[in-house]
Formats: C-alpha cells, structure tokens, sequence
C-alpha cells in the first residue's frame, strides 16, 4: 500500500465552488479542444480544454466555460452524450443524476435553446450512468434499486434488467451496441445482450465499490474492492487476474486511461481532509504517479492523452503521466 510521497497536479483549474463530479467527455468534439464538464451544489458547468501537449502556444491548460446550467440540486453522476460537439452547429448535450432519483437530460446550443429533460422511473439513489456511444439516443443507469435502467431520449425505459444488489457501474461497448456491463456491489458483473435482454458473461470478486469496461481492450475489466485493485481477462476467468493492494484506506473509483489501455487510475475514499489518486501502469510494479486533492471527487481520463481529472474544493486537478 501506498504512502502519501504525493506529486502534485500538472496542472490546476479554479472553479467558484466545490466540485462533486468531473467528467471529460469520451468523445470528439469536432474542434482540437476537449469538452468536460463538472456538477456540484445546484450548478453544472460546461467549457474547453486544451493543454500544452496538444497546442505548444497553450501554457499548461487553456480552460473555456461555455455554459453554467442551474441544476435544482447537488448533481452526483454525469454522462456525455456523443452528440455534443462543437463544429458547425454546436451541441451540447449530457445527463445528470441527483439524488430525488432523477435523470436529467440537458440539452443547449450554446445560445438560446435550453431544454431540460427529467426522467423518473428509479426509486433509490442512481450511482453510474453511460450513453449509448455510437448515435447516444439511450442512456443505462444503475440504482441502488437493484435495477439498471435504459432509457430514451423521451425518458421512456426500453428496458430493465434486475440485480442482486445495489448497481455500482455501468459501461456500454464502444463498437457493439448490444453490449452492456453491469457492475453490483455484492462483487458480480455482468455483461448484457440488449438485443435478447439476456446476461451472457458473468465476472465474480469480492464486494466491489466501483468497476470498468477497458474500452481500448475490451477483454479487460477492472475495479475496486476494500482497498484493492483487481483486474480481469473475460477470456480466461470469471475471477480476477490480477489483485494488488493500492490504498491505505478503502478505495472509491477505478478508471482505465482512454489512450493506453495498460493505465488505470484508482481513487480512495475520501478522508477526512485528502482523497488519495494513484495512476498505475500494468508494466510497472510500481505507481507512475500519486496525488492527493483536498476532499477530493471523481475521476476521469482525457479522451487522447495520459491524463486525468479529479475534482476538489473549488478547483479541478489534473495529472499527466510521461508514458
């Protein structure tokens, strides 16, 4: 387990109050600079990333706020629809969950349209949810109803698949849109078949705070359980590979890089003052890098760099790995 020897960001964005959830979206957006979007109490804002790796006349990162949207209450997950784009007509359009048990779809252009969509249906706390990534005209959800949930754009559920336990994590495949994977806290993931309805693979461990689907590999999973990583091969076992202690204290969030599928990131549960970060490489036995933010909140990789985001109080922190 790790010790705090912790590097610091690479860099620091400031934003006007406590951050709950960031997200880059997974998606181009049609111009060099990345969309991300980060919620708290009662607001979401959306805006532009551009680092230095990217654009030598960028200074670290060149952060744009495009839109700040009210939002009645503290937003506690969010996903990026691959509608939102920047080129010719702009679009931005993404899904919260808060925690009256609703979905809200928030769709702008960016000037005078602003809609927003509820969607009911959830009767406990949503933990995770994903869009559909090829045409984004679903979105999956996972509850803490024992349940995951997908949904259309008119917030009609087209399908609902029971669970054992409360739903952690959901993750649809890049390509095949058929597929889905559901993450239950008592330690079971499964893998849907949307078009039959059915489970056709099933993964087990012990009880999982948190996983997900490596989508530059889609033979991998990965996840947390207590203060653990682990990692699955799909072809080879139903139980983990790989199982390495990573955190003093519990573990919260697992994320695989978008751009190295060999680097994962994991968070610890948030401590009194510190949240730990810690970037791991599956070549290295060591960390690449640990961080800690003060009372730190999400997690999320850059769509093409080695990079990553956790939010803080009143500021977004990211770190670049030299890979």
């Amino acid at each position: 387990m790790q010790e705090d020897s912790s590097h610091s960001p690479s860099y620091t964005v400031p934003c006007d109050d406590f951050v709950h959830v960031v997200e880059f979206s997974p998606f181009s957006s049609g111009t060099p600079a990345s969309l991300l979007a980060y919620g708290g109490n009662q607001y979401v804002v959306v805006g532009t990333c551009l680092f230095q790796e990217e654009d030598v006349e960028v200074e670290g990162v060149e952060f744009n706020v495009l839109r700040a949207f009210h939002h009645e209450l503290r937003v506690d997950a969010l996903a990026w629809s691959p509608e939102s784009r920047l080129d010719r007509i702009p679009t931005i359009r993404l899904c919260t969950a808060a925690a009256d048990r609703k979905l809200r779809l928030l769709t702008s252009d960016l000037q005078d349209r602003h809609e927003v969509k509820v969607m009911e249906g959830h009767i406990s706390y949503i933990n995770h949810l994903v869009f559909e990534p090829i045409e984004g005209k679903q979105i999956a959800s996972v509850s803490d109803d024992h349940t995951c949930r997908v949904w259309d754009l008119d917030g009609n559920e087209s399908a609902t698949f029971r669970l054992q336990s409360p739903g952690i994590s959901v993750c649809w495949h890049p390509k095949e849109v058929f597929k889905l994977m559901v993450a239950e806290k008592k330690g079971t993931i499964r893998f849907y078949d949307m078009v039959t309805q059915q489970a056709i693979l099933s993964l087990e461990s012990e009880p999982l705070m948190s996983a997900d689907w490596c989508l530059t590999n889609t033979i991998k999973v990965g996840g947390v359980s207590g203060s653990d990583w682990l990692i699955w091969d799909i072809t080879r076992s139903s139980y983990p590979q790989e199982k390495r202690p990573a955190h003093i204290d519990k573990a919260r969030l697992f994320r695989w890089s978008r751009a190295n599928e060999n680097l994962f990131a994991t968070t610890g549960c948030p401590g009194k003052i510190n949240t730990q970060l810690i970037i791991h490489h599956l070549g290295h036995p060591q960390p690449v890098a640990i961080g800690s933010v003060t009372v730190g909140s999400g997690l999320s990789w850059h769509r093409t760099l080695p990079l990553c985001v956790v939010g803080g109080d009143r500021k977004l922190c990211f770190w670049m790995t030299e890979m």
